[in-house]
């Protein structure tokens, strides 16, 4: 068969991240979208087991590997079997973390000790893998937050990111906040529309979100919101470009306001139709809407 009509190679997708933040459920979601999952392999045999899919399912088969920190010389042998290049496959790196007190819980909750805590706390050990692994995370195409993340919630935003099967296109979540609940920890870039009016001192406007017409045209329509549109987007354009080039294929935008329900949000749904229609697989996700 000719390169030209050889069939291209399936993602590989590399799990990992901190204890409790929800592996096993986002192996079990890839698993039913299809890819060939192995859990809790050293980082070492990655290559071997794309070798063995390979020669078994063909190279389509998408593959998912579940890898932690017990893994023995974890980060060199992780990046030199994940590129591309060696494996011959398109390769995502998706790293899930949570808070520690959400992982203390569920730790607790399952009655199982930390596999790092040795003769010390939980918290101990925890520690020690937050340390251990966050040169990991800085490397990671995709961080999953699942502090506020139930396990259907998890199973969807994991389905949404890699259910599509055009997987060289840069996706791209444009995401809502309150700058009271805190910064996304998985934004790539942040965005402050506290420069602009809030809408919540218009009585008439307050019941209302920034998914409504009339406060989208409010929010939209204040001196600087359109400069700062035209001045982003082709930021914006310009990293999505890089990152296709470096091999990123995931991009997260957070967009704030004081409370995320007015401001951010309609600014968050210009945004992201704005990248839609220059191409981009782009979707609008409103993280604080609802808790005022």
């Amino acid at each position: 068969m000719s390169e030209s009509t050889s069939p291209q190679p399936g993602e590989l997708v590399v799990v990992t991240g901190m204890t409790g933040a929800g592996r096993s459920t986002a192996a079990k979601e890839l698993e039913d979208l299809g890819y060939y999952v192995v859990d809790n392999l050293p980082p070492a045999l990655v290559r071997d087991v794309v070798r063995l899919v390979d020669d078994s399912r063909g190279v389509t088969q998408p593959i998912a590997v579940v890898v932690d920190v017990r893994s023995g010389s974890f980060f060199d042998a992780l990046h030199a079997n994940r590129q591309q290049h060696v494996t011959g496959r398109p390769t995502t790196l998706l790293f899930l973390e949570a808070g520690d007190d959400v992982l203390v819980r569920r730790q607790e909750a399952a009655r199982r000790p930390h596999p790092l805590q040795g003769g010390g706390r939980l918290v101990d050990g925890l520690a020690r893998e937050r340390r251990a692994m966050a040169s990991v995370r800085g490397d990671a195409d995709l961080v999953i937050d699942t502090t506020n993340l139930n396990v259907h919630q998890l199973t969807k935003r994991v389905a949404e990111h890699f259910g599509s099967a055009q997987a060289t296109r840069l996706k791209v979540t444009v995401i809502s906040f309150g700058f009271k609940y805190g910064i996304p920890v998985d934004a790539d870039f942040v965005g402050d529309m506290r420069f602009l009016p809030n809408p919540h001192w218009i009585p008439e406007l307050r019941p209302h979100t920034g998914r409504d017409p009339e406060v989208a045209s409010y929010v939209k329509s204040q001196p600087g919101a359109a400069e700062f549109l035209d001045g982003y987007l082709p930021v914006l354009e310009i990293a999505a470009r890089g990152y296709l080039a470096e091999g990123k294929r995931f991009m997260t935008i957070a967009i704030g306001c004081t409370g995320g329900k007015h401001r951010s949000v309609a600014m968050t749904e210009e945004i992201a139709q704005r990248l839609l229609d220059r191409g981009y697989d782009t979707r609008a996700v409103h993280r604080d809407l609802g808790r005022e």
